[in-house]
């Protein structure tokens, strides 16, 4: 929806359209040219409050509050018995407890790596949706039509750039991060800190052999969380790009043929039967990223712990 407000105001501006201003100004995080918040730079960084910053505020805190509410009245029951919302929690625990994190890290350090996974499921999980949610977009098109806010105003520093903060390298590759640490204390703790960097490569081989693997064992380390950036990263801002390409069809084909009834019959028949195709298959994506990234980061935990398997 804000999708064909932004493009009509591209060629308001410019008196013609520009897919690619509309599609890189829709993902994009805009930090330089539409902070929310200005804030001074600290040594060399940009801390101004951004779209994906404010996003994640949001995620965070929806995801602390609604699961601190109902754990706590369930907890509060004299009886716990779990339905409703708390019913869908339970179930999600237990099968990451039991399903992902158990086989990989095995019985005795289950306890202490789920509260990680889950809070990684929970949080990219709630991320992912919530980019799904044109709340913002309903927000443009009020502005446009209601509102006739200023160019500068808060309200229209909050439409540019994407909702989407797992679409955002920086947020992907932080999470990643932290998966790296954790891979490190968990085979610190398991085999102490020494001897887990030992495990790199397998003892009792010719020393001409650990001229190799050293270096390959240490790439490989990295590229994990690489690995981990950049699938998550490039599958949520993929879809975006993708519906945004296919939209945009219908201004190119008005601009091309200069009549507005071929873009509306492009639009009719291949635009918008696309776009709802592709929007159908982005909450399967939704989904099955943070599962992915949920299942990976437990089972790179668990071949620091289990390093014989």
């Amino acid at each position: 929806m804000k999708s064909g407000v932004a493009a009509v105001e591209i060629v308001e501006k410019s008196g013609e359209f520009n897919a690619t201003e509309l599609i890189i100004g829709h993902v994009s995080n805009t930090s330089v040219d539409h902070p929310i918040i200005h804030l001074p730079h600290f040594f060399g960084v940009d801390l101004s409050v951004t779209k994906h910053v404010l996003m994640l505020w949001i995620v965070a805190v929806s995801v602390f509050g609604i699961i601190t509410f109902f754990t706590r009245r369930y907890l509060r029951q004299d009886e716990p018995i779990p339905t409703g919302f708390m019913n869908a929690v339970e179930a999600v625990v237990t099968y990451i407890r039991d399903s992902i994190v158990l086989p990989n890290v095995g019985k005795k350090f289950v306890s202490t790596w789920t509260p990680l996974v889950l809070t990684f499921f929970f949080f990219i999980l709630t991320s992912n949706a919530i980019g799904l949610i044109p709340m913002f977009d309903f927000l443009g098109v009020l502005d446009r039509f209601v509102l006739h806010t200023s160019s500068h105003s808060l309200v229209n520093q909050i439409l540019h750039g994407g909702t989407t903060a797992t679409a955002n390298y920086n947020v992907t590759a932080a999470l990643a991060v932290i998966t790296f640490l954790a891979i490190i204390i968990a085979g610190t703790k398991a085999h102490g800190f020494f001897q887990h960097w030992k495990n790199l490569a397998p003892s009792g081989l010719a020393w001409p052999l650990y001229i190799i693997l050293i270096p390959i064992e240490i790439m490989g380390m990295l590229v994990k969380p690489f690995a981990l950036t950049m699938r998550l990263a490039a599958n949520m801002t993929g879809g975006h790009i993708a519906i945004l390409a296919i939209l945009s069809f219908v201004f190119i084909f008005e601009s091309l043929f200069e009549s507005a009834a071929a873009g509306m019959a492009v639009g009719f028949f291949v635009s918008v039967p696309l776009a709802v195709g592709i929007s159908a298959l982005e909450i399967i994506v939704v989904l099955v990223q943070a599962y992915v990234f949920t299942l990976l980061t437990a089972v790179f935990i668990g071949m620091a712990i289990n390093v014989h398997h």
